[in-house]
């Protein structure tokens, strides 16, 4: 858990240059992916589909590609070029979400949100690797922190660009497009999301791939699985903290960035672009915030002498989210709700980078790919899959009533959110011991 001695680190002006290519990549992952929730009441039209049959759209089409690739692809990730890697993965998911705006059925959408899916499985355990291999441990949370504001960010823009494009299209029924013919202002909204990921892809050739700390010379040494499966169960408690706590503080996230706009529509009556834009706004600001201002609160505990701080931090964010999202449904205006709204998409960001660098810290570099992508896995599996699904299903379930979307959600929360503290919790103890048996092992 501490630094390579005596190894020399790159560049910081270039690393910093890495974290904000990086970061434009994961931002325009989350436009592509989140489009999809501004486009709900438009797409169901069209198509003739229920609530249900959209959060499959939004989870589990999505994530089946995702968490299937993310562990191979986490293995390359330790073994072959990184920036290869992502290139491809930008690609790919550029041309399966202008594909998404071609699509002429359901089974045609489901099939392109699967290839976004795979695509999107290629970034995150890439570079997360590569910003442990350009920053110090010591420097590393905040770059971190700066890289995870890409979904808040993309999430944001999804909403206000979607916006944007749905306003102009108001009065129109076709948008005839060169090459493409005529396609509905949604299909539109996902082509126009969908090409300036070329350019990205572009970008990022610009990057060049850092020497691999923790490494002996340029020797590429990938441990084979069961030396990585038995290095997890040796820090079995620690890992299910991160790998299963957090998740289920996803499953709020995504609930909420799932159904927000609808519930703007739904419950309160509000135009659907003049929603789209006033929570894109919301997304944007309270989700980078939280996430930038984790590593300050952290850094807060610790001067107060508590070493566990990133597991301390993600327990309070978790609580203040639950909350927040379980007084949603008693709230009679629509200010207020966005008001509440934006309170939890701080609280449930706030943990997200501490997280992620708390992994990286207690992983080896050999094994930092394959343990990222398995985080993918578990965050994905439970917070996208479940996250949409179950307030989808509450709603045409439980209360049976398209108008109960707020109280659906907040049902999701007041039961995830005390499963996300009680796991996190079980890993402060050993976490700690870890921590201190590192400084000691430091000071021999």
């Amino acid at each position: 858990m501490s630094a390579p001695a005596g190894e020399e680190w790159p560049s910081q002006k270039y690393g910093w240059y890495v974290t904000f290519v990086l970061l434009i990549g994961f931002t325009f992952s989350f436009v592509d992916r989140q489009v999809l929730n501004l486009l709900v009441e438009p797409i169901r039209a069209d198509l003739n589909i229920t609530d249900t049959q959209i959060s499959f759209l939004q989870g589990f089409a999505f994530v089946l590609t995702y968490v299937t690739m993310s562990v191979p692809i986490g293995r390359m990730v330790d073994r072959f070029n990184r920036m290869r890697i992502m290139i491809g993965g930008i690609l790919l998911w550029s041309l399966t979400t202008i594909a998404c705006g071609l699509s002429r059925s359901y089974g045609q959408l489901l099939t392109a949100r699967m290839g976004v899916g795979a695509g999107e499985a290629a970034l995150s355990p890439a570079a997360w690797s590569v910003l442990a291999d350009y920053f110090h441990p010591d420097k590393l949370a905040r770059p971190i922190s700066v890289y995870l504001m890409g979904p808040y960010l993309g999430a944001g823009l999804a909403m206000i660009a979607g916006a944007e494009v749905l306003d102009w299209t108001r009065e129109v029924d076709f948008v005839t497009v060169p090459l493409l013919g005529q396609l509905a202002p949604w299909q539109f909204t996902f082509v126009a999301v969908g090409l300036p990921g070329l350019l990205i892809a572009g970008l990022f050739a610009t990057l060049r791939e850092p020497q691999r700390k923790g490494r002996r010379g340029n020797v590429v040494h990938v441990p084979p699985w069961p030396e990585v499966w038995a290095y997890i169960v040796r820090h079995k408690r620690i890992y299910l903290a991160l790998h299963l706590g957090v998740p289920f503080i996803v499953i709020m996230l995504y609930g909420l960035q799932s159904w927000v706009p609808t519930i703007l529509v739904r419950v309160y009556e509000w135009d659907l672009a003049d929603a789209g834009r006033r929570y894109g706004v919301v997304a944007l600001v309270a989700g980078s915030a939280g996430v930038l201002t984790g590593p300050v609160v952290a850094a807060w505990f610790r001067r107060m002498g508590r070493v566990d701080a990133p597991l301390r931090v993600a327990i309070l964010g978790a609580a203040s989210a639950t909350v927040c999202l379980i007084t949603l449904p008693w709230l009679s205006s629509g200010g207020a709700a966005l008001a509440a709204i934006a309170a939890a998409s701080f609280s449930v960001t706030l943990p997200l980078a501490l997280i992620t660098t708390t992994m990286q810290e207690v992983t080896p570099n050999a094994m930092r790919g394959v343990v990222n992508g398995l985080y993918v896995v578990t965050t994905n599996v439970l917070g996208l899959a479940l996250g949409p699904t179950l307030v989808a299903a509450s709603t045409d379930y439980v209360f049976q009533d398209t108008h109960a979307v707020a109280k659906s959600l907040a049902l999701v929360s007041m039961v995830m959110g005390p499963i996300a503290m009680m796991l996190l919790a079980s890993g402060m103890k050993p976490y700690v011991q870890a921590k201190l048996g590192d400084s000691l092992a430091d000071a021999r």
